[in-house]
């Protein structure tokens, strides 16, 4: 009995997306290399600098917003209630209460001219009252309720943003602007 071989015809376009993505890869290492030899001649380029914030946006004066960011429903929080406290020594004393707006912003800014000053702030945000508006089905208790966002403004000459991204399980906030 002799079996008879069959071979499988030759897709060219695949070979040639394979060839294309070897080259990039091996450019892309080459890049990295570089970089890492401009970099070594760099004094303290491992360390990152700490003396300025992010690029400011052009024609915006100082100020603190938020935008929170439902990442359950792939949508903004539009209608989350958020706390803005200042925290002096142990103690924390409300400054404002708002309602996030269609956007997910907060709108008109936290902290913006006379109010907008170095010291240290913490949001909470009312997740548990959020969820519950919008009627999703969660496991009860919830396993967060409230999240509290504890930063510092250390230069009121800078705007500071503070996007948050949050779900019923876990929650991440970094400084933009």
């Amino acid at each position: 009995m002799c079996e008879k071989e069959t071979s499988t015809p030759l897709d060219l376009g695949r070979r040639r997306f394979a060839l294309k993505s070897v080259a990039s890869m091996a450019l892309g290492s080459s890049m990295l290399m570089v970089k890492s030899a401009f970099a070594a001649d760099t004094p303290n380029s491992t360390s990152p600098n700490q003396t300025s914030g992010p690029v400011q946006q052009d024609g915006l004066s100082p100020r603190l917003t938020m935008h929170g960011l439902d990442t359950w429903h792939g949508t903004p929080a539009a209608g989350m209630r958020v706390d803005l406290f200042a925290i002096e020594g142990d103690r924390s004393r409300l400054l404002q209460t708002i309602t996030l707006a269609a956007s997910g912003r907060s709108e008109p800014p936290l902290l913006i001219g006379d109010t907008y000053r170095v010291g240290t702030y913490e949001l909470l945000l009312h997740v548990d009252e959020y969820f519950a508006s919008r009627k999703v089905d969660l496991p009860q208790p919830l396993f967060l309720s409230k999240i509290p966002l504890r930063f510092r403004v250390t230069d009121a000459s800078q705007r500071i943003h503070l996007p948050v991204l949050f779900g019923p399980w876990s929650y991440n906030y970094y400084r933009g602007s």
